[in-house]
């Protein structure tokens, strides 16, 4: 089982959190949502949980609670930009269906 951030996304958290001035790393999560089902979660983590799985890829800690890493398994969290448009993209091989809007998915 593993999560992964690609280089931009890594440089990316690293700056949010030197902007922060707090937090261990980024939390990786999912929540029920949306038409298809769920959502991802993305957040700073000040304090580590005790359900917590702790993966680190080019210096950045991605936690992610045991619950949530079932869907998550083998995601890749990468940053992009595309026209006027720029943000954290998740590539989850798991995902079996998207909403049209892109807002949430199924496993």
């Amino acid at each position: 089982m593993a999560i992964t951030l690609s280089e931009a996304a890594a440089e990316r958290v690293k700056r949010f959190l030197e902007n922060r001035g707090a937090g261990v790393g980024v939390r990786l999560g999912v929540k029920t949502s949306g038409c298809s089902g769920m959502a991802y979660v993305l957040e700073f983590v000040d304090e580590l949980n005790d359900d917590d799985e702790v993966f680190e890829d080019h210096g950045v800690k991605v936690i992610v609670d045991k619950k949530s890493l079932v869907y998550l398994d083998g995601t890749e969290l990468d940053y992009g930009k595309e026209g006027l448009n720029e943000g954290f993209l998740f590539k989850n091989p798991n995902v079996k269906d998207e909403c049209g809007c892109g807002e949430s998915f199924t496993v």
